[in-house]
Formats: C-alpha cells, structure tokens, sequence
C-alpha cells in the first residue's frame, strides 16, 4: 500500500475521513442520479482503494438510490461524500482537503450529460474587485481544509 495519505469531509465538519493509499482514477458522472445526489450537472468521483479508508469523524449516512447502490452524505450539513456499488467505494472529489491532484480522467454516463455542459466555460467570467474585501466580512461556519480536534471551537452542536 502507498504511503500517500489524503484527508476531507464534509462542510460542517461533523464526517471526516482519512485515506491512505492509492486512489483510484478521478471521474465525473452524467446520471441522473448522480446529478440529483450532488444537485448539480454531474458527479465528481475517485475510487477509494479497498483497505486504507477510516472514518475518523462520524460516518456518512446512506441513501438506498438504487438496488445496488447506496450514497453516503453528512446527515447534519448534507453533504455528498460518497457513492458505494458493488465495485467499491467512491468518494467526491469535492470532499477531499486537497483537490488539485484529482483532476478527472473519464465521463461515465456521457449520453446523459446536459446538452450544455459541454459549453459552459466558455460563458463569460464575473470580474468583481471587491469580492474578496466582502468575503473577509463573512463569518464562516465551514469545516476548514484541514482535520482539527474538535470542530467547531465549543464542540459540534448536533
């Protein structure tokens, strides 16, 4: 097993994993199911590797979408965390800490995808100078990327 270690979660903090080992191949998925799970075009998923997975905060609760799979989220905050089928277990991309080495390498269910998907970074990009002076005003509630030992500071109010 590969020394590579990887971390995430959810967005309130109360489901955290560690995975350590090798990763499957990133990909996005097209289904409908998938898109009804994440609430959006498409699914972002990597294979976690058989062993090497531990829940170190919580546990994912499960939705039975279909007669052979089960969709993890954070009970708490919603979050998708994970899609588990006969093969395996996948986890969302978007849930891992760090992200940039996750970058898709298939599309899976690519009949189904919505007919724009394919030209929606093509869209023009909102340029706003003072986003980022508004977002240091924001008081987050957001897990950070990172594990902490209690989250949030008082403990979690569940």
């Amino acid at each position: 097993m590969s020394d590579v270690t990887k971390s995430g979660g959810c967005q309130c903090g109360a489901v955290r994993f560690s995975i350590r080992g090798q990763l499957g191949r990133p990909s996005i998925c097209h289904c409908r199911m998938c898109q009804k799970q994440f609430g959006n075009f498409f699914s972002a998923l990597v294979t976690a590797p058989d062993e090497g997975l531990e829940w170190t905060r919580g546990e994912p609760t499960y939705f039975q979408s279909s007669v052979n799979i089960d969709r993890g989220f954070c009970k708490n905050c919603g979050t998708p965390l994970t899609y588990r089928h006969p093969g395996g277990l996948e986890i969302a991309i978007g849930a891992f800490d760090e992200r940039d080495d996750l970058a898709p390498q298939i599309q899976v269910n690519y009949a189904n995808r919505l007919p724009w998907v394919d030209t929606i970074f093509e869209k023009p990009v909102l340029q706003d100078p003072d986003f980022y002076a508004r977002q240091e005003q924001i008081i987050s509630f957001q897990h950070p990327d990172h594990d902490t030992d209690v989250w949030p500071a008082g403990g979690l109010k569940i």
